[in-house]
Formats: structure tokens, C-alpha cells, sequence
């Protein structure tokens, strides 16, 4: 088909070639006519091509446009994203500073009462200590008094002086 348009105004040209230059007379019309078949077959031609090439480019440039569209949609999540992990991070500091007040307080009353508990035990043992040298104090007055005694009793003491040099001793 196109092969038959081509050649119908290939024809034309030749037709309407005319010579008025040697006539004298102006061929206008015979030109606009052949700019008028030339114009056609260049768009014939081209025109076809043209449009493919900038209807291939608007849809390359609509991709794109997409792909830029996309990525920005895709930050905006991740910023939403890092927004909550910021807000879950910041309820969790505080958070952990309460749970480490609480811990730090139940720490030290245990701590608190674990020394008390130590005070008392160690009272307690300083209170039989005391006992036990007092004990032993006594002991040893009771020994010197006893050995007094003795060595006394080899003077001829009686039971009576005896009794009586030992109530003054212990008193």
C-alpha cells in the first residue's frame, strides 16, 4: 500500500513539473502542490517513528517518575518506622530507669537488713565473749582465793575463817 502512495505522488511531481519558467507565467500552484505531496511523504515517512520515539520517552519518564515515587513512599515508611522504634526505645529507658530505681531500693533494704541482722549477730557474740571472760574472771579469782586459801589453811585455819575469806572475796 505504501509502495502505491509513494509512487502515485512521485507521479505528481513529474505532472506537475511544468516549465513556466520558460512561459513567463508563475507556477505557485504547481509548487504548493509539491510541497504539499513532499510535506505528505515526509510524514508519511516520519511520522510513525517520531511518535514511537516520544511516546516510548513520556513512558520512560512516567517509569521513572514512579520509581522516584515509590522510593520516596518507601522512606516515609522507614521513617515512620525509625519514629516507633525511636518512641519504643525512649518508653523503654524509661522504663528500665523505673524498673532500676525499683531494684536499686528493694537492693538496699536488703542490704540494710542483712547488716542489721549482722549487728545483732555480732552482739550477740560479743555479749557471750563478755560472758565468757567474766566467767573466766571469776574462775581466776576463785582459783587466787582458793590457792589463798590452801596456803591459809596450812596456818590452821578453820572451815568458818575459810567460808568467810571467800564471801569477801566474791562479794
Amino acid at each position: 500500500m505504501g509502495k502505491i502512495v509513494i509512487t502515485v505522488l512521485m507521479l505528481g511531481v513529474y505532472l506537475f513539473g511544468s516549465e513556466a519558467a520558460a512561459e513567463g507565467s508563475t507556477d505557485i500552484v504547481q509548487r504548493t502542490v509539491n510541497f504539499l505531496i513532499f510535506a505528505g511523504i515526509l510524514y508519511y515517512l516520519l511520522a510513525e517513528p517520531i511518535k514511537n520515539y516520544f511516546g516510548g520517552r513520556s513512558a520512560g519518564i512516567a517509569g521513572e517518575l514512579e520509581k522516584v515515587q515509590e522510593r520516596l513512599r518507601e522512606s516515609k515508611r522507614l521513617k515512620e518506622s525509625a519514629e516507633l522504634k525511636i518512641d519504643e526505645a525512649n518508653r523503654f529507658v524509661s522504663e528500665l530507669g523505673e524498673i532500676t530505681k525499683r531494684e536499686c531500693k528493694i537492693l538496699s533494704d536488703k542490704i540494710t537488713a542483712q547488716c542489721d541482722q549482722d549487728i545483732e549477730v555480732m552482739q550477740k557474740q560479743n555479749n557471750a565473749l563478755m560472758e565468757l571472760e567474766q566467767r573466766q574472771m571469776v574462775r581466776n579469782v576463785v582459783n587466787d582465793v582458793m590457792s589463798e586459801v590452801m596456803s591459809a589453811s596450812d596456818a590452821a585455819m578453820g572451815s568458818d575463817a575459810m567460808v568467810d575469806i571467800l564471801k569477801k572475796k566474791v562479794a
